[in-house]
């Protein structure tokens, strides 16, 4: 079997590439364009069952057509999971360009590769909370709700899935489309929460937490690990309907205050902080995302590592590979 990852060098990519190095004996081609997100080979370099005999990588732009030379390179694959992706929403609010080019028009090329590979069995498209919105409190939100974003990155993701929809709908392309929230886990990027807040408490420095107005209560979010999402996205390969979409969700909600307060007792160390006004320090950003996970569970998939196991993980690893924190 062929697959195919793009943003194989990024943090989430990477992890799925470890997952079918590890669990499949898989052909696995990355297409990455090795921006400062995915720091060069590093990722993949790192994991410990990678094998070159296994694994292609091909530097391109997919904000171009994939190019001939690429396609003969690869053949037809039988998998594509499409990660690639302009992510930080900080970045997106100051120029949502590039958001439209990579995650929109990006998505575009990919979707007309994949319209090329003979017995193609799935395109996977990797997509976010953040197109549905805020969630009030009670609320999770299951996968066909109405959307509503609220900063650039969100909206281009949210237009790069419906054009997803259309191509498995007018073209019979197969394929599915998974949101997923707040993913973390070893060699992230140091700009993310988890590697930011365990950075801060290393050198005993004040760990800004978002939250209300009133300054009373903290953000929250359902918290996954990258390797978790990699054990879903590979089962749904087998099980996904077409044209479905599947919600990939952390087992419980956590406040960022209580992910922060968890960071520092397994560095047992202290935690200094402070809550600031989510909206006026980072505008375009919501206090609470949820969504339901209900359906993935009902067909019968279960998280392999909880969040609490994971984070022990995560926090271990990186203090060990302490490069990670400090990336530019």
């Amino acid at each position: 079997m062929k697959i195919m990852i793009t943003g194989g060098c990024g943090f989430i990519g990477a992890h799925n590439v470890e997952h079918y190095l590890k669990e499949t004996d898989f052909e696995i081609y990355i297409l990455d364009k090795l921006t400062y997100a995915a720091n060069g080979l590093d990722r993949v370099r790192d994991i410990n069952a990678f094998d070159n005999k296994r694994v292609r990588f091909f530097t391109t732009d997919i904000t171009l057509p994939i190019s001939e030379g690429i396609q003969k390179e690869c053949g037809d694959v039988d998998y594509i999971l499409h990660f690639a992706a302009e992510t930080h929403v900080d970045r997106s609010i100051d120029s949502a360009e590039p958001f439209v080019m990579s995650n929109v028009v990006g998505t575009l090329h990919m979707l007309e590769f994949a319209r090329k590979c003979n017995n193609l069995k799935a395109f996977g498209y990797f997509s976010t909370d953040e197109v549905f919105g805020p969630a009030p409190e009670g609320v999770n939100y299951k996968e066909w709700d109405r959307y509503n974003c609220t900063n650039p990155y969100a909206a281009t993701k949210a237009g790069a899935e419906q054009l997803c929809l259309a191509y498995m709908n007018t073209y019979e392309l197969p394929g599915f489309i998974t949101h997923c929230m707040n993913v973390f886990g070893e060699r992230q990027h140091p700009e993310k929460f988890i590697p930011l807040c365990i950075r801060k408490i290393k050198h005993g420095e004040v760990v800004t937490i978002h939250g209300t107005a009133d300054r009373k209560k903290a953000g929250s979010r359902f918290y996954i690990h990258a390797r978790n999402v990699a054990s879903a996205v590979h089962w749904l390969l087998d099980k996904y309907e077409q044209r479905e979409i599947y919600n990939i969700v952390g087992e419980k909600e956590l406040s960022n205050l209580e992910l922060a307060q968890m960071i520092a007792d397994i560095m047992a160390a202290k935690l200094k902080y402070e809550i600031v006004d989510f909206h006026s320090s980072r505008p375009g950003h919501d206090l609470r995302y949820a969504l339901d996970g209900s359906k993935l569970e009902n067909m019968g998939y279960k998280i392999p590592m909880s969040v609490d196991e994971a984070l022990k993980k995560t926090v271990e690893w990186t203090l060990k590979h302490k490069k990670w924190l400090y990336l530019k």
